[in-house]
């Protein structure tokens, strides 16, 4: 049953104080969901956007894409992107920004974010080198809680995205967990990109289930059964499953990503058709 089908049952009783608690339940149970927004990781469509940034964001317009996320302006302002994204009614919420850029510049990333109208910086990667022991990702929770602080000072959120690195245990622990045990949930939220932690061998659900409201934004990619990337919908993950736990998650974003499309906007159509379409 869709959820305008069960009002139209409840009625305005649905409203009352005196209707049985169980029919306020049955509004939050066995009522399908849709993603009421859609949005696009725009390293999916890098090499368009490297040629013409304002005719790739319209395409994405067109699709039906809402939001996007940024990775490098393509030698655009701040407030010259502002610009093309307000024209085609885009909103951009979040960006990937190297962790050296939020070291050594991170009063301009913070200003040109807020240009942007963006409420999170994600760091997208950490180096080998930066990377090889644990107290290497305790330094760097450390300095992503720092940064993420002046952030909230500033009216945004830092975060961290993983890929499937952080799930190699080191001295038979997961990288990963330190940084969930050591950046301060106030100050850096987790984007969880949920073909990598499927690639690096884990349940995003049981993750969900440990840390409750620690992802409100998600890369959603998908993975065949032999382990390749590929389009939204052409693979094995189980997206209705994980994004039925979205309100326990604390999702808020949900941005398509795929990193060595064929061709950039087929793939970007058959992810948004895909999800256009699901419900969970």
């Amino acid at each position: 049953m869709h959820r305008r089908e069960l009002l139209k049952i409840l009625g305005v009783a649905a409203a009352s104080p005196f209707v049985p608690r169980s029919a306020h339940a049955l509004l939050r149970a066995g009522v399908e969901r849709r993603l009421d927004a859609i949005g696009i990781q725009l390293y999916t469509v890098r090499t368009l956007m490297d040629r013409d940034v304002e005719g790739t964001l319209a395409a994405l317009a067109e699709i039906g894409y809402t939001q996007v996320e940024f990775a490098g302006l393509h030698g655009k302002s701040a407030k010259a992107m502002r610009a093309i994204l307000d024209r085609h009614h885009l909103t951009s919420p979040s960006t990937h920004i190297a962790l050296d850029e939020i070291r050594g510049h991170w009063a301009r990333v913070l200003d040109e974010a807020q240009t942007l109208g963006q409420r999170y910086i994600i760091c997208p990667w950490l180096d080998a080198d930066q990377r090889r022991t644990l107290d290497d990702y305790r330094r760097i929770a450390h300095e992503l809680n720092a940064a993420g602080e002046t952030a909230r000072k500033a009216g945004m959120t830092l975060g961290y995205h993983n890929h499937n690195f952080e799930f190699t245990p080191i001295e038979g622990t997961i990288p990963y967990d330190v940084l969930l045990a050591e950046c301060d949930p106030r100050l850096v939220a987790m984007e969880l990109d949920l073909f990598w932690i499927v690639k690096g061998g884990q349940d995003p659900l049981a993750y969900i289930a440990k840390h409750p409201g620690r992802f409100p934004l998600v890369h959603v990619k998908d993975m065949t059964k032999g382990g390749e990337m590929t389009d939204v919908g052409k693979g094995a993950i189980d997206f209705a499953a994980i994004f039925a736990q979205s309100a326990r998650a604390g999702i808020q974003y949900y941005f398509v990503e795929h990193d060595e499309p064929p061709s950039p906007l087929d793939s970007a159509r058959a992810s948004y058709e895909y999800l256009r379409r699901l419900r969970f």
